[in-house]
């Protein structure tokens, strides 16, 4: 049909709406029109690409990018102005470097030396008491257990070994005056020591005999650097003072051991005054301010955060979003994002083309994919969106999580379970895509959200109930939460931030989920399509024209039930729709309730409604029940495929007992005036076929023509008096002969090997129906008694 036809008949359909007049040829048109004209293949196909590219590209900014230290980066990210910013990391890598060149401060120790000194004028003391009580010549025998506990006494006043003998040697060095005059000597050079400060080698850090410059706190609080002595140059200087003429040399060795007990190292480290003057010195620290020269590189991609190139990128999202200005003209590149637009819905189109080209004729499936498409990307979009906003800019770790709240799989399930599996796959593909481009060109999170899409399509793949669907895309959900765990795990991701992405992907599965159950009704009525879960509701007897027809016309509401039985055992086995099936069958002979008792199977004695009616006006009755049917079906917003049944399941075949009634009526006036064979027979008038064949059209589908094939099957299996093998498979035969010779199935995509196995399916299901039983005892009647 020309474009120039297709706008008449859609200004003709238009123009029947305005003026209410019943026009269904018109509104038909229309519906042809909008479903298979190239003009609104052309407007879905630009309106798909422009909304793609709008929602891909508009205003789209690296200041969104979503990434952490430690991750890769997947965009490159330049300054789009000159910029600087105060870097808290140099900042602080600054105070910590001041920290490092600041040295440590000490304190000089008296109490080591007031303890020995107290320790030592004491022992000067106990020796002249032990002389007054042990005057000279006394036996060493009886002197060395005085000496010992002398010497316990000495040593018991702090960590000192003293011996008994170098009590004795310092005994023995002269009477009281010279040894109070040695220990002064001793105590001097100790005082004197201590003063200057005395470190032990590992902490001077210096070879033995050298001098090491230390900062000392004087007891004013100043803090001035001073030589200190080490362990080994203070104990020299004590050899050499206590060296004094007159004294014996075992008792120069002996006194050193004595005087050496009481010198130990007194710097002590100062850590109130080291944080003090650490303090002190970080004052004067200035912050670090980093200048970024316009187009200069803050994030590579393939490369790893580090924390400075993060504080940059900060600190550049910062700018962007406080001039604003400048965030425009900062977008991506729009001719590279034409190109791939283009390239994916034109891979869309030829994946279509080859899979499943009756969607690509369909205009209606093509928009209902175009619809679940612009509007997933823009659910993804606006999350992206959010990245921007300010509390997602102060908290990187939540901005990080964004991804994960994404509903990819929402258009994927909706498609998978609207049209087929495979097409929801290819949609899965689409969306993760466009996905890893919103987000920065990111690899992972494009596989990640295949892989969670294809796990809830195959969960939900052949759903028949809404709760499947909730646990379909949770499913997907959990994949995320998993793999996101991995990818955390790898990028050493904090436990916090770990969780939080976990718990994001999991909601939204659900949140998925519910969505999509939400929404199946909407488009369902919208795009006219109908899946698995609505077909299994429609199978609920309590429906109310299955509830009618149980009421008024029990027999069709039987004979529904068988025919039900066979199609669906019948299409099952040639791979068509089962429950598409059954649901038509139940519903194909609703329109019998408007007259049920001219139909036989509802006739309860033997009187019949039509014996005072003509042939015609009975076949006109009998052929209304297609029409009531369709119009009973709309009036209760049946699925279009019942519909359709409905109206096929009779095709064009004749109301054979009718027309042959009305044939034999016609011939009996001519029969009776026949004269004899002197004259040439009267020839009766010929009875027009078409008024008695149904409407039509033919069955169009497969489900369609089993649904056919089974009713006449069923019909006629109950004339047979015993159902064998033999019986039903001569009846089954002959109908589907008469059903070919007549053309009923020359329209309807079934093959010859399809066609057998449909027989063969019938054959087995009648045959399990219409066994016989075994007769229990006393249930049969004698004879004599059957007789009377």
């Amino acid at each position: 049909m020309s474009v120039k036809n297709q706008f008449k008949l859609l200004l003709g359909g238009l123009a029947a709406r305005r003026s209410g007049t019943a026009a269904p040829a018109a509104q038909s048109a229309l519906r042809e029109f909008l479903d298979r004209s190239p003009l609104v293949s052309a407007a879905i196909f630009v309106f798909t690409v422009v909304a793609i590219l709008l929602i891909s590209s508009a205003g789209m900014t690296t200041a969104h990018v979503s990434v952490l230290p430690g991750q890769l980066a997947t965009v490159r990210v330049s300054a789009s102005a000159p910029f600087s910013y105060t870097s808290k990391l140099k900042t602080d890598a600054a105070h910590e470097q001041l920290l490092h060149r600041v040295p440590p401060v000490y304190r000089l120790d008296a109490k080591p030396f007031l303890d020995f000194e107290a320790a030592a004028r004491e022992l000067l003391a106990k020796l002249a008491a032990f002389e007054a009580t042990h005057p000279a010549g006394t036996t060493t025998l009886l002197t060395r257990p005085a000496l010992a506990a002398i010497a316990d006494t000495f040593n018991a006043r702090g960590p000192y070994a003293v011996t008994p003998e170098d009590i004795a040697a310092l005994l023995a060095a002269g009477d009281a005056k010279v040894r109070t005059g040695i220990v002064e000597t001793g105590l001097a050079t100790l005082r004197d020591l201590y003063a200057q400060g005395v470190t032990d080698n590992a902490l001077a850090g210096a070879s033995p005999g050298s001098a090491v410059i230390f900062q000392i706190a004087r007891p004013t609080g100043e803090i001035a650097a001073r030589p200190v002595q080490s362990l080994e140059n203070a104990f020299t200087l004590l050899r050499v003072a206590l060296a004094t003429d007159g004294v014996s040399r075992p008792a120069q060795q002996a006194l050193f051991r004595l005087f050496r007990q009481g010198l130990v190292p007194n710097v002590v480290f100062d850590a109130a005054a080291t944080a003090a003057r650490e303090k002190e010195s970080a004052r004067g620290v200035k912050p670090v301010t980093v200048n970024v020269a316009n187009g200069q590189t803050i994030l590579e991609p393939g490369q790893k955060v580090s924390a400075e190139q993060f504080e940059m990128f900060e600190a550049h999202r910062k700018y962007l979003l406080e001039h604003s200005d400048i965030e425009l003209r900062e977008g991506l590149t729009l001719f590279g994002r034409v190109l791939l637009v283009l390239a994916m819905v034109l891979a869309s189109l030829i994946y279509i083309r080859i899979e499943d080209p009756e969607t690509l004729r369909s205009n209606v499936r093509c928009g209902l994919l175009a619809l679940v498409v612009i509007g997933n990307l823009t659910l993804i979009r606006a999350n992206y969106s959010l990245g921007g906003a300010e509390f997602f800019l102060r908290d990187s770790s939540w901005a990080s999580t964004l991804p994960y709240v994404a509903p990819t799989a929402l258009a994927p399930l909706i498609v998978a379970i609207l049209i087929d599996a495979g097409s929801g796959i290819f949609m899965a593909l689409f969306i993760s895509i466009f996905t890893g481009v919103i987000y920065g060109n990111r690899l992972d999170l494009l596989v990640l959200t295949f892989l969670a899409s294809l796990v809830a399509i195959f969960m939900g793949r052949d759903a028949r109930r809404r709760g499947r669907v909730v646990r379909a895309a949770g499913a997907g959900g959990l994949t995320v939460a998993a793999f996101a765990a991995l990818v955390a795990i790898s990028d050493q991701t904090p436990v916090e931030t770990l969780v939080r992405q976990m718990a994001a992907g999991l909601a939204t599965g659900l949140i998925t989920g519910i969505a999509v159950v939400g929404l199946l009704p909407i488009l369902e009525s919208l795009f006219k399509r109908t899946t698995d879960i609505t077909f299994l509701e429609l199978t609920d007897y309590n429906h109310p024209l299955l509830r009618r027809m149980q009421l008024e016309a029990p027999g069709t509401y039987h004979h529904s039930l068988v025919v039900a039985q066979l199609a669906e055992n019948a299409c099952n086995a040639i791979g068509a729709h089962p429950l598409l099936a059954r649901v038509c069958a139940l519903f194909h002979d609703i329109g019998k309730i408007n007259h049920p008792s001219f139909f036989g199977e509802n006739v309860l004695d033997r009187t019949s409604p039509h014996t005072d009616r003509t042939p015609l006006e009975s076949a006109r009755i009998i052929k209304a029940h297609v029409t009531d049917g369709v119009a009973l079906a709309l009036q209760h917003g049946l699925p279009r495929q019942v519909v359709d049944v409905i109206q096929q399941h009779h095709g064009t075949t004749l109301v054979r007992y009718f027309y042959d009634r009305a044939v034999e009526q016609s011939r009996a006036p001519f029969a009776a005036k026949k004269k004899p064979s002197v004259e040439p027979p009267v020839a009766a008038p010929l009875v027009p076929m078409e008024d008695f064949r149904y409407d039509g059209p033919r069955p169009q589908f497969k489900e369609s023509a089993v649904i056919s094939l089974a009713d006449g099957v069923e019909a006629a299996s109950r004339s047979l008096r015993t159902a064998t093998p033999e019986t039903l498979r001569e009846l089954i035969d002959r109908i589907v002969a008469d059903r070919i010779a007549e053309r009923q199935l020359d329209e309807a995509p079934l093959t010859f090997e399809e066609i057998s196995k449909i027989k063969n399916s019938f054959q087995f299901t009648l045959l399990n129906m219409l066994h016989s039983r075994v007769a229990y005892p006393g249930t049969e009647q004698p004879p004599a008694a059957a007789k009377a």
